[in-house]
C-alpha cells in the first residue's frame, strides 16, 4: 500500500467539517478564512505542504514503518537508533525553522505521542489494537493531533472526583463508547487540528470515570473550544503584517475545551476504568521523553531567531558595540547553545525502551524543563533592558508613511544608525516588540515557563525521577567513597600522606 501525508491543500479542506469554536460570541463558521484562524492555517499548510518538496526529502520525510511503501514525517514513527534519533531533530528543526520557531504546537508536537503507540501499544492493553491503528494512520497521514489534559484552575485542593462538575469524566458506558462531560485546560492551537488527545495529569483519581485516556475528532458532537481573545484578529483590525509581523500569522489561540456528553467510541479509547494505569500513562508512554526532546529543539530554533533580531536591532540602535551590550548578547547565544547542547545530548546518548526502540535521554529534556523557565524570561528581559525605547521609537501603523505630512518628519527622525532607513528601522523594531512587547509576545513568555509543567513539578519530577532511577542513590554513594578515605585519626587510604611530624611541629612552635 503506497501511502503519503496530506499536502497543504487537504490539510486546509480537513478543517472544513462541523467543529463547534466560539469566539467574540459567536460560533466560527470556517477555520480556514476567519480573521482568527485564517493565516495560521496557512502557515501550518505550510508545513504539509513541504512535505512533499522534492528539496526536503531525506530531511523532512522518511519511508513509514507500517508495512506501505508511503513516507511520513520521521517523529512519527519508533526511533531504533542514534540515527533516527538524530534524523527527528532534524526533522523537527526543519519545521520549526518554517514558523521561525514560533508554532510550539506543530503537528510533530503530537507526534511525541503518537510515535510511541507502535511499540508501546502492549501498555494499553485491552485496548492495544487502537493504538496500533492509531499508530499507523497518524504516521501515514501526519494528523495534527493536540492535547489537553490539565484540570482547569479550579478547586485544584480537592480530588479531581470531588470537582465532578467541572473535570473531565464519564458519565456513562454504552455500547457504542463512552459518554463524557467535562473541561480541560488550555487545548492550545486545537481549533485547527484534526483530533484532541484526553488523560489525565494531576492528583491520583480515586472513581473509575475518572481514569480515562482517549482522543476525540474535532467534530464530535458536543465538543466546543471556548477562545480566548485572538491576537491574529486584533493584528488585522489594528494594522498591518508590517506593523504585526508575528501576531497576524501564527497566534495558536488558546482554548478551554468542554466535553458535553460528548459519545468517544471504543475503538477511541487507550485507557479507561484501570486507575493504576491512568497514573502510570505519564511516566510509561514515552510521551514525557519525547515532548521535551521536541519542545528543546523548537526553542533552541526560536531562540537563534530572537538573537538574530536583537543584534539586527542593537546595530540599528548605535549600541552593539557597548561592551554590556555585547556580553548580554553573548548570554543570549549562551542559552541558544545550550538548548542545542541539551537536544543534541538527548538524540546521542538515548535509552532503550520497549520492543528495541529507543527514547530520548530524558535527564537532558528534564533539565530542558526546568532552564526554559528561567532562561525564555531571562532572554525576554535583556531584550527590553538593552533595546529599551527603541522598541516604542517607532511610529503607530505603517499608513503613517503613506501620509505625505508626516513621511518627512519620519524619514529624518526615526531613521537608525549607519544609514538605515526609517521605514527599515520601524520593521525590525515592530517585530521585536511582537516578540517581546504584545500580548503576543507576553503569552509566548507564559507558554514557555508553563508548557512543560508548573515551575514546581519541573523541579521535583527531576527530583523524583533521579530518585526513582537510582542516580540520586549514586551520587550520595560517591559521596561515600570520599567520606571513608579518612577519619579522626587522618587517612584510611596507603596511598596519601598526612604529614604528622608537620603537626607536631607547629604544635611546638605553639607550646614554645
Amino acid at each position: 500500500m503506497n501511502t503519503r501525508p496530506l499536502n497543504g491543500a487537504e490539510y486546509l479542506d480537513s478543517l472544513l467539517d462541523d467543529r463547534e469554536i466560539y469566539l467574540y460570541g459567536e460560533r466560527v463558521k470556517d477555520v480556514t478564512s476567519h480573521p482568527a484562524f485564517r493565516n495560521p492555517a496557512r502557515m501550518t499548510a505550510r508545513l504539509y505542504d513541504a512535505l512533499h518538496d522534492p528539496a526536503n526529502r531525506g530531511v523532512l520525510t522518511a519511508p513509514t514503518d507500517t508495512g506501505g511503501e508511503g513516507f511520513t514525517h520521521p517523529f512519527f514513527r519508533t526511533p531504533r537508533s542514534v540515527e533516527d534519533l538524530v534524523a527527528d531533530q532534524q526533522a523537527i528543526a526543519a519545521w520549526a525553522r518554517m514558523s521561525y520557531g514560533w508554532m510550539g504546537r506543530s503537528p510533530d508536537y503530537k507526534g511525541s505521542f503518537l510515535g510511541t503507540l507502535g511499540a508501546n501499544a502492549d501498555f494499553y492493553a485491552p485496548f492495544a489494537d487502537n493504538a496500533r491503528r492509531w499508530y499507523r494512520e497518524s504516521q501515514q497521514k501526519v494528523l495534527y493531533w493536540n492535547h489537553a489534559i490539565v484540570h482547569p484552575p479550579v478547586d485544584r485542593s480537592r480530588p479531581p472526583d470531588e470537582v465532578a462538575d467541572v473535570f473531565i469524566h464519564v458519565e456513562r458506558e454504552t455500547d457504542a463508547g463512552l459518554v463524557v462531560s467535562g473541561a480541560k485546560v488550555v487545548a492550545t492551537g486545537s481549533a485547527l487540528t484534526h483530533y484532541n488527545f484526553i488523560a489525565h495529569y494531576g492528583l491520583p483519581v480515586k472513581r473509575r470515570e475518572f481514569a480515562l485516556v482517549a482522543t476525540v475528532p474535532m467534530a464530535a458532537k458536543g465538543l466546543k473550544l471556548l477562545c480566548r481573545p485572538s491576537y491574529g484578529a486584533a493584528a488585522a483590525v489594528m494594522g498591518s503584517p508590517f506593523d504585526y509581523p508575528l501576531s497576524s500569522r501564527l497566534d495558536e489561540n488558546d482554548t478551554i475545551l468542554v466535553m458535553d456528553k460528548v459519545l468517544i467510541p471504543w475503538e477511541n479509547v487507550f485507557v479507561y476504568g484501570d486507575l493504576a494505569k491512568v497514573q502510570l500513562f505519564t511516566g510509561n508512554s514515552g510521551f514525557i521523553e519525547r515532548f521535551t526532546f521536541h519542545g528543546c529543539t523548537r526553542l533552541a530554533v526560536k531562540l537563534e531567531f530572537i538573537a538574530g533580531l536583537l543584534a539586527k536591532a542593537l546595530e540599528i540602535t548605535g549600541s552593539a558595540d557597548f561592551r554590556g551590550v555585547q556580553s548580554r548578547l553573548g548570554e543570549v547565544l549562551a542559552w541558544r547553545n545550550l538548548f542545542w547542547a541539551l537536544s543534541d545530548a538527548a538524540a546521542r546518548n538515548p535509552v532503550s525502551w520497549v520492543g528495541g526502540a529507543l527514547l530520548p535521554n530524558p535527564a537532558y529534556g528534564m533539565a530542558y524543563r526546568w532552564f526554559m523557565q528561567v532562561g525564555y524570561p531571562r532572554v525576554r528581559e535583556i531584550v527590553q533592558q538593552d533595546v529599551a525605547s527603541g522598541l516604542i521609537y517607532v511610529n503607530s501603523s505603517a499608513e503613517d508613511f503613506k501620509n505625505p505630512q508626516v513621511r518627512p518628519y519620519l524619514d529624518r527622525y526615526l531613521r537608525g544608525s549607519g544609514g538605515v532607513e526609517a521605514v527599515d528601522r520601524v520593521k525590525v523594531m515592530k517585530l521585536l516588540w511582537d516578540a517581546v512587547g504584545t500580548e503576543f509576545g507576553g503569552r509566548h513568555e507564559l507558554y514557555e515557563r508553563n508548557y512543560a509543567g508548573n515551575h514546581e513539578n519541573t523541579r521535583v519530577e527531576l527530583l523524583l525521577g533521579q530518585l526513582a532511577s537510582g542516580q540520586l542513590d549514586s551520587y550520595k554513594r560517591f559521596v561515600d567513597e570520599c567520606l571513608a578515605e579518612y577519619d579522626l585519626d587522618g587517612w584510611r587510604v596507603p596511598d596519601l600522606a598526612g604529614f604528622p611530624e608537620l603537626r607536631e611541629a607547629r604544635n611546638r612552635l605553639l607550646n614554645d
